[in-house]
């Protein structure tokens, strides 16, 4: 295998396992900072070994087992064992011997843990930190997200994210919290923050903010599998459910979103026969069940209820656009953002026609917040073609592909500004 071979299989092993890695360290050590050097140690290491050996058969297993190892050697030096002492459990102010060391490290891999990803994401969520460092946290070190990814999802600087997670990483470190899923009213205060992140880290998977590729099934298979963890942990708190039921009716949409070249497919021309059965019957069920659960629909359960009128659409034509725009009012209502308020703008128009939603998009145009947000001038620039006002919608699907990241956007939207000529 050569050098370039073996760093672009460490690259896509590391963003498939880094979660369960760091999940693993961040238990034993109480430390993610720490965590994470350690698993960055690994993955130089399987840098300068995969060349020559191959990929393991269980590349994660190695590289926790490499990571574990260095992370012995590190605590068994005199300025580590003063600083991890305390985190592994042994009394204060007394330095951590090699041999409590190996035997707690030991005895924590050994450990029968059921889901270390799902103990760090609930670490990640605790009070300690604010709602932001939580999310900014979890994204970055569960979701595996990088700091660009994330600022485009917070609509903000790549630095100020960056320092957010220096910051939260230094916070739970000092206040050396046991990494574990916490009960009752603890878990409770925690949620919100976990299914916010858990819901950034699918949309994101969803439709990527940058790159070659639309979809990052990855990301979307992994905060399902977390989501429904979450779920069989909670099966009483309906908003789990809701956002479960809006995951698995957008995620049964995958294959018929990109064409054979992996462009983008827009949701009216899609093929409908492609939309998975499976998991539009397992959206019905999850909203079922949280519908049964409470008279007052949260956030999440207005989403999936939008997303289950699209399910419920055998064509376009049969798309209750009315219901829609109706939801979206409700989760405004509920929770205002620009970006619902852009969704409701189309919804409107599908239900009364492109002048009545084009009005509900110019009153956003000057939000600080869709400054920079591409979707705004893409839906300005459709609601105008439909008017015939082709070449100011020509410009807005000019300023949307320049604003996207996404190539596979860009191309799509510099098409579209390209077809923009007179019938």
């Amino acid at each position: 295998m050569s050098g370039a071979e073996a760093e672009l299989a460490v690259r896509r092993i590391w963003k498939e396992e880094a979660p369960r890695v760091i999940g693993g360290l961040a238990r034993l050590l109480r430390d993610v900072a720490l965590a994470e050097d350690f698993a960055q140690e690994a993955v130089v290491a399987a840098l300068e070994q995969w060349p020559r050996s191959g990929v393991p058969e269980k590349p994660g297993a190695w590289l926790m087992t490499t990571a574990r190892n260095r992370a012995l050697n590190a605590l068994r030096r005199a300025a580590m064992a003063e600083r991890t002492g305390a985190a592994l459990g042994l009394e204060d102010g007394r330095r951590a011997s090699p041999g409590d060391l190996e035997a707690a490290l030991a005895e924590g891999v050994d450990r029968d843990v059921p889901d270390d990803v799902l103990r760090l994401l609930f670490t990640a969520c605790d009070p300690v930190l604010s709602q932001e460092a939580r999310v900014t946290l979890t994204l970055r070190v569960v979701g595996g997200l990088t700091t660009e990814e994330i600022a485009r999802a917070f609509l903000t600087t790549e630095p100020t994210i960056a320092q957010r997670v220096v910051r939260a990483k230094r916070a739970l470190g000092e206040a050396g919290l046991p990494f574990e899923v916490p009960r009752g009213a603890e878990l409770q205060a925690r949620l919100p923050s976990v299914l916010e992140v858990l819901y950034l880290v699918f949309n994101e998977g969803h439709t990527a903010t940058a790159g070659e590729d639309l979809l990052r099934p990855d990301l979307t298979d992994e905060a399902l599998r977390l989501t429904q963890l979450v779920a069989e942990l909670l099966p009483g708190e309906p908003e789990v459910h809701g956002l479960l039921a809006l995951m698995r009716f957008h995620a049964s949409r995958a294959r018929s979103r990109t064409d054979e070249r992996g462009d983008p497919v827009l949701l009216e021309t899609q093929d409908r026969t492609r939309w998975d059965a499976g998991l539009i019957a397992g959206g019905f069920g999850a909203l079922g069940r949280a519908e049964s659960l409470t008279d007052a629909p949260g956030p999440y359960q207005l989403q999936a209820m939008i997303a289950s009128c699209h399910a419920r659409a055998a064509t376009p034509g049969e798309t209750d656009w009315k219901r829609i725009a109706e939801l979206y009012g409700d989760l405004g209502n509920l929770n205002p953002s620009p970006v619902i308020e852009l969704n409701r703008a189309l919804a409107v128009s599908r239900a009364e026609g492109p002048a009545a939603g084009l009005l509900l998009l110019d009153a956003l145009a000057a939000h600080p917040e869709l400054a920079r947000y591409h979707l705004l001038p893409a839906a300005r620039a459709e609601l105008l073609q439909a008017l015939g006002r082709f070449e100011e919608a020509r410009v807005e699907f000019e300023r949307a592909a320049s604003l996207t990241r996404n190539a596979r956007q860009r191309a799509r939207l510099e098409a579209r500004a390209a077809a923009c000529v007179p019938r």
